[in-house]
């Protein structure tokens, strides 16, 4: 469950959470957003009814059937879905590498950086902002969640939801079922065990585990297993 700094506003009229992420999108992806009032408000955090809405369905039953396209070719012709993975994610960087099933929502309003590798399984469940920086090693079976739905209970069957933004910093490794709740930054060069579930914010350069994560250690300077090839590319 995200903070209740998802509800402040800044000036412009995007949560506060959202007010640096606009920088790392493209025009296109932006104007995109801009030109939906439930496209707008779905990344401005505020309460969407996806049930009850026009355009969210379309968006994410395009995105399912890229993902679709996706997996189904990936084997035969590795080009053609890359080519329909920026399709649907227009601001993955150059490098980005992934293993089929991949499974996101929406694809418009994730980043991901260069170089990054997404193995099998990867999921990202519910819109909204998702930044995942460069350099990552994301495991197998993989989610990333990003809506909160409502405590009381005639809200939430009113298909009343919001959605938090996750960020994920440089050089990040995930170990295989890890789950990412809505609203945390990850620091860069962290590492999150297998099989935790994060429910808050992890800072840099440290080892997290369990259900929920917890910081168990700093990244040590050096590896013992891998110190005769320490530096070596």
């Amino acid at each position: 469950m995200a903070d209740g700094n998802t509800k402040k506003r800044t000036v412009d009229g995007r949560h506060a959470l959202y007010a640096d992420m606009g920088d790392d999108m493209t025009k296109e992806t932006e104007e995109l957003i801009a030109s939906d009032e439930d496209l707008t408000r779905l990344f401005a955090g505020e309460p969407t009814q996806y049930r009850k809405s026009k355009s969210l369905p379309k968006v994410s039953g395009r995105a399912s059937q890229l993902c679709a396209k996706i997996n189904r070719v990936f084997y035969d012709d590795q080009e053609e879905a890359y080519r329909l993975f920026h399709e649907l994610v227009p601001d993955a960087g150059e490098g980005v590498q992934f293993n089929p099933p991949f499974n996101v929502d929406y694809g418009i309003g994730l980043t991901i950086g260069r170089g990054t590798f997404l193995n099998k399984d990867f999921m990202i469940c519910g819109g909204g902002y998702v930044t995942i920086g460069e350099d990552c090693l994301i495991g197998p079976r993989c989610t990333i969640a990003t809506p909160n739905h409502a405590l009381d209970a005639a809200t939430r069957l009113a298909g009343w939801e919001h959605a938090s933004p996750v960020t994920i910093g440089d050089n990040v490794w995930f170990g295989a079922n890890v789950t990412v709740t809505p609203g945390v930054t990850i620091g860069s060069n962290s590492i999150i065990g297998a099989g935790s579930v994060v429910t808050r914010d992890i800072p840099e350069n440290v080892i997290a585990v369990g259900n929920p994560a917890r910081v168990i250690r700093e990244i040590p300077e050096h590896d013992s297993a891998f110190v005769d090839v320490e530096g070596k590319e």
